[in-house]
């Protein structure tokens, strides 16, 4: 069986994002035995998770226990909630750390532009957020951070994921710029990955 590789995108975007193609690209060239898996999910959150909880289930069956995540921001959060309920190890890129503290700031109507899907956040999605978060965390993550990430604050993620493998870069942004010189490195990472 092969080993699967779930990227997980973050909140207003989809599987046409720069990264989660990059790697595409990459897997396909490179390590043609993964299985590379990018949903499409839904812009609420708790629709999202329910989407993600059920992918790696189906991966778990299908794949004998090799499953790895990827997450960037609000995925990168996603990411760590599977990580740590099913003990799988994730690379986080500019991860959300604790999203319902600011997710207020995003109340109201939304516009996907990658999907063209208009949609709303309540206080009800904010509060499933709250539900989700899982500290300390214990898992196996690799964490990549920018200083210049100018949405979160890359400090958070630092405390948050002490302990952990973390890697900060100066400069950047929050779509993790040049994020292609990592991808060697991002596939090696799953015990796995530079086996195939």
């Amino acid at each position: 069986m092969t080993a699967a590789l779930i990227y997980i995108h973050g909140f207003i975007s989809s599987p046409q994002s720069h990264k989660a193609q990059q790697l595409a690209r990459y897997v396909a060239e490179h390590h043609p035995d993964i299985s590379y898996f990018v949903p499409s999910l839904a812009n609420t959150p708790g629709e999202a998770a329910q989407q993600l909880d059920e992918l790696v289930q189906h991966c778990l069956q299908h794949h004998a226990g090799s499953v790895g995540l990827i997450g960037s921001s609000l995925g990168g959060f996603l990411a760590t909630v599977l990580a740590e309920r099913y003990s799988l190890p994730a690379v986080l890129i500019n991860p959300a750390v604790e999203p319902h503290n600011f997710a207020g700031h995003f109340l109201g109507a939304h516009h996907n532009p990658y999907t063209g899907v208009d949609f709303s956040l309540n206080q009800a999605d904010i509060d499933q957020l709250r539900s989700m978060v899982s500290a300390p965390v214990k898992g196996r993550y690799w964490v990549l951070v920018q200083e210049g990430d100018e949405v979160l604050d890359y400090r958070l993620a630092l405390e948050f994921y002490k302990g952990c493998d973390i890697t900060v870069e100066t400069g950047g942004d929050h779509s993790f710029q040049q994020f292609e010189r990592h991808l060697p490195a991002v596939v090696d990472f799953y015990a796995w990955g530079s086996g195939l």
